[in-house]
């Protein structure tokens, strides 16, 4: 084997591929040969970060249910059917335990969980009939160990880190290996106005981070390149803590 970590040959749908995470997964998979398409709801910032990085973009919203087996369709009209699926896409919510409404718990469910294992359907029953294909699902340090105010996510992404082993037991004999990411603390576009605001949790996180820093999205890119790269080969049912430390830290 030449290069066990080149994706040539491969085909990636990366979700909420226009920004943060998505964006450098998407980036780091076209750098290592993928051909790579990218989804999410906003049109404009989805073109600009597909022309940025040479990629395909597709706008669409994974929380309409409904709409997914079209949308699937059409990746494969303008890319081929993909051997490779970045469940990324998500909202967040902030907010007490106590004053979150069902309706915004649902919320987070429906994008994070239920449209992930819809579109992890759609993709294993296309990978199956080629006996290979990877699956990559997004997860949390708030799945991994409690962190207030994020009650509703912090379910969706521990569920998710459940969702993606029962694939992986599930799904592994037909070739398709499912592996979970679990990003720390990145230091994205959008964080980082959020923590330069608020110095005193910015300390706690890298005083908790054995490697005292904060990452950046291409070592989540990276990572995703590795699970999917033939280097990989033996692995599925992973949760990857990408994370400097944090999540064994003391």
């Amino acid at each position: 084997m030449k290069n066990p970590f080149s994706l040539e040959g491969e085909t990636a749908l990366v979700t909420g591929g226009g920004t943060g995470l998505g964006l450098a997964m998407a980036r780091c998979l076209k750098a290592a040969g993928a051909t790579v398409a990218i989804t999410g709801r906003r049109a404009e910032v989805l073109q600009v970060a597909a022309e940025e990085i040479g990629v395909s973009a597709l706008p669409g919203d994974v929380s309409n249910l409904a709409e997914l087996p079209a949308l699937w369709r059409k990746v494969e009209e303008m890319v081929g059917s993909p051997s490779i699926l970045i469940n990324n896409a998500g909202i967040h919510l902030k907010k007490s335990a106590l004053d979150t409404t069902d309706e915004e718990f649902a919320a987070i469910q429906l994008t994070h969980l239920q449209a992930s294992f819809a579109l992890a359907r759609l993709a294993a029953t296309s990978m199956r009939a080629r006996k290979a294909g990877n699956i990559i699902f997004i997860s949390s340090m708030a799945g991994l160990f409690g962190i207030p105010q994020v009650a509703a996510y912090s379910a969706a992404k521990a569920g998710v880190v459940g969702l993606s082993r029962a694939l992986a037991a599930e799904l592994s004999g037909d070739g398709i290996r499912v592996n979970t990411i679990a990003p720390g603390w990145i230091e994205t576009d959008f964080n980082k106005p959020v923590l330069a605001a608020d110095p005193a949790r910015k300390e706690k996180i890298l005083k908790r981070t054995p490697m005292g820093r904060m990452g950046s999205p291409d070592d989540i890119g990276w990572a995703a390149v590795y699970l999917c790269s033939p280097a990989a080969n033996f692995l599925t049912g992973v949760l990857l803590p990408v994370d400097g430390g944090a999540s064994i830290g003391f």
